[in-house]
C-alpha cells in the first residue's frame, strides 16, 4: 500500500529559521534553541545550521532550493482540454507532433504528475464529464434556517411517470414550495404540461391558505427564492407575491446549491414515489431496451395526485436528519414564529385557474366535471351565463364571475359537500326571493285596481287619478259647496265690537282714569 507523501513543511522552516535569526539579531541565539527546532523536524541540527546559513545568504529570507520539475505550458494544457481531460491521449498527440515552442515531452508518468498540479480535481471532472460533474465537487455554504415562513424555495420538477391524460401518455409536473426552516411542504401544484405562471400562482394560493383543505403549513412568506424561471420571473407573480408583501429572490440559473430543500425534495420524490409507480420511465429494460412490462397499468391523472398528494403528507411527518431527526411538521408546531394568511374571498382574483367557456345556471347550480355547484347567491339567475375560477385539485368551491364586466358574482360549492351551513343560507335565500315576490305581487295589484271619485248626484263613475295638491283641494271644496269666504283671515272681513267687559285702551271714552270709579 502507497504511503502518503509527506507533508510540505517549507512555510514551517521559514517561520522558525525568521525566529532563529532574530535571536541571533539580539545575541540570544544557543545551541539549545537551535536543537529545539531540529527536533521540532526531526533533523539533525547540522541541518538546522545550513538553514540558518541560507537565510543569512538570501538577507534572512530562507529560501530552499527546488527540484526542477515538469511543467505544463498553455499549448499542452490545450491539448488535455480538447482530449476531454485524457492525459494519456493528450500525450500521444503531443510526442507525435511537438509544438516548436514547448519544452521536450517527459516520460507518461512524469507527465501524468504534471496534469495533476496543474489541473484540480474539479477541473478535471469538468473537462471529462461537463459543468455539473465540475459542481459536483464544489463546496457550498449553509444558510441559517431561520423561523417558519422567513423563506421559501420553489421549483419545478417533470415526474417520471407516464400518467393517460384524455387519451394520452405524459408526463405531468409538480411545483413545490418549501419552507426552508423546517423543510415543510407549503403547497403545489400539478399540471399536466409544463407549468405556466398559472401553475405558480395556484401553487402560492395552496401554499398561503390555511383551512379545512390547506395547511397547517403555509402563510405569508418574507422571502421566496426560486431560479431563473420566466414563469416565476413574470409579472403577474411579481405583482402577486408584492401584494402579499413577500420579495422575490432570483437567484442565477442552474445553481441548485442555491435552493437545496426543494432539490432535496425533488430527488426524494423521484425515488421513493416515482420509481414504484407503473410507467416509470427510468425503470430497468431488457437487453434490446424495450421495457420488461411493455404495457403497464398506467395511471389516470386523478389517481396520479392522489398518489402525490399521500406522498406530501408522508414527507411532512417523516423525520429527517437535517431536523435533528424531527419530521417537518413537529419542527414547524414547536416553531413560536406568528403566522400570517389571508382569507381566501381576498385570493381568488389572481390565484386561481380560469376555466375556458362559459357556464350556464341551471336548476342545479352550475355543473363543471360532472358535479353541481351551488349558492344562496345564484337564485333567479338561472339560464344566465357565468364563468368560473376553480383551484385545482381542490374541487369543493369554486369562483363565478360574470362573463361580461368580470364582476365577482360570489362562490359556489359541490352540492353533495355543503355544510349545514350553506345549506341554511341556501333555504334562508330562497326564503328572502319568495318574500320579494310576494311583496311586489301585492304592490302591482294595487295600483292595477282603479280608484272612482266619489258623487252626490246621479253621474257616471269618474275614474280618480292622482291630482295636484291645489287641484285636490279646490276638487273637494267644489264637492262639499264650500265658499272660500269661510276662510277669510280677520284683516279681510271686520271683526265684531267688544263686549263691554272686555278691557279697553287708554284712549277708550268709557276708560276711567286716576283711580276714579265709573259712576255705572
Amino acid at each position: 500500500m502507497d504511503l502518503p507523501p509527506p507533508p510540505d513543511t517549507t512555510a514551517l522552516r521559514a517561520t522558525a529559521v525568521r525566529r532563529l535569526i532574530a535571536l541571533q539579531n539580539a545575541g540570544q541565539l544557543t545551541r539549545t534553541r537551535i536543537h529545539g527546532v531540529a527536533d521540532a523536524f526531526d533533523v539533525d541540527a547540522r541541518t538546522v545550521d545550513r538553514w540558518l546559513a541560507n537565510a543569512r545568504a538570501h538577507n534572512g529570507t530562507y529560501t530552499p532550493a527546488t527540484r526542477a520539475r515538469f511543467e505544463l505550458t498553455e499549448h499542452m494544457l490545450s491539448v488535455v482540454a480538447r482530449w476531454c481531460g485524457n492525459a494519456s491521449s493528450a500525450w500521444k498527440e503531443l510526442n507525435t507532433t511537438p509544438h516548436p515552442d514547448d519544452p521536450p515531452l517527459p516520460s507518461l508518468p512524469t507527465f501524468h504528475r504534471a496534469v495533476t498540479r496543474a489541473l484540480s480535481p474539479g477541473q478535471r471532472a469538468g473537462l471529462r464529464a461537463g459543468e455539473k460533474a465540475r459542481r459536483a465537487l464544489d463546496v457550498h455554504g449553509q444558510r441559517e434556517r431561520h423561523h417558519r415562513n422567513y423563506a421559501w424555495e420553489t421549483d419545478h420538477v417533470e415526474a417520471s411517470v407516464k400518467v393517460r391524460i384524455d387519451g394520452h401518455f405524459r408526463k405531468p409536473w409538480i411545483t413545490f414550495f418549501i419552507d426552508c426552516a423546517h423543510s415543510a411542504i407549503c403547497g403545489l401544484a400539478i399540471t399536466p404540461q409544463r407549468p405556466s405562471r398559472e401553475a405558480v400562482l395556484v401553487a402560492i394560493r395552496d401554499a398561503v391558505l390555511i383551512d379545512d383543505h390547506h395547511g397547517p403549513f403555509g402563510g405569508i412568506p418574507d422571502y421566496i427564492r426560486v431560479d431563473g424561471g420566466k414563469e416565476f420571473l413574470c409579472a403577474t407573480v411579481g405583482q402577486a407575491l408584492g401584494a402579499l408583501g413577500s420579495e422575490l429572490i432570483a437567484l442565477p440559473p442552474y445553481t441548485p446549491d442555491g435552493k437545496p430543500n426543494v432539490e432535496a425534495v425533488n430527488g426524494a420524490i423521484k425515488k421513493t414515489l416515482f420509481a414504484g409507480l407503473p410507467g416509470y420511465t427510468h425503470a430497468p429494460t431488457l437487453i434490446n431496451g424495450k421495457p420488461i412490462t411493455p404495457d403497464p397499468p398506467y395511471l389516470h391523472f386523478e389517481a396520479f395526485v392522489g398518489k402525490v398528494r399521500e406522498w406530501v403528507d408522508e414527507w411532512n411527518h417523516h423525520p429527517l436528519k437535517s431536523l435533528n431527526n424531527q419530521t417537518p411538521a413537529q419542527s414547524w408546531h414547536a416553531d413560536t414564529a406568528l403566522i400570517h394568511t389571508v382569507p381566501a374571498s381576498d385570493l381568488h382574483t389572481y390565484t386561481l385557474e380560469h376555466h375556458g367557456k362559459a357556464l350556464t345556471i341551471n336548476n342545479s347550480g352550475v355543473r363543471f366535471k360532472n358535479r353541481d355547484y351551488i349558492a344562496d347567491w345564484m337564485h333567479g339567475f338561472v339560464g344566465e351565463k357565468v364563468t368560473l375560477r376553480y383551484l385545482p385539485h381542490h374541487d369543493h368551491r369554486v369562483e363565478l364571475y360574470d362573463p361580461q364586466s368580470g364582476h365577482h358574482l360570489g362562490p359556489a360549492y359541490m352540492a353533495n359537500q355543503a355544510t349545514p351551513e350553506q345549506i341554511h343560507a341556501l333555504k334562508r335565500a330562497q326564503r328572502r326571493e319568495a318574500d320579494r315576490l310576494r311583496a311586489q305581487l301585492k304592490k302591482a295589484d294595487k295600483a292595477r285596481r282603479t280608484l272612482y271619485a266619489a258623487v252626490t248626484e246621479p253621474e257616471p263613475p269618474t275614474p280618480l287619478t292622482a291630482l295636484p295638491e291645489d287641484q285636490a283641494l279646490t276638487y273637494l271644496r267644489d264637492l262639499d259647496g264650500h265658499s272660500l269666504h269661510a276662510e277669510a283671515l280677520p284683516d279681510v272681513i271686520p271683526l265684531p265690537p267688544p263686549a263691554d267687559d272686555w278691557t279697553r285702551p287708554h284712549n277708550d271714552p268709557k276708560d276711567t282714569r286716576d283711580g276714579e270709579q265709573d259712576p255705572q
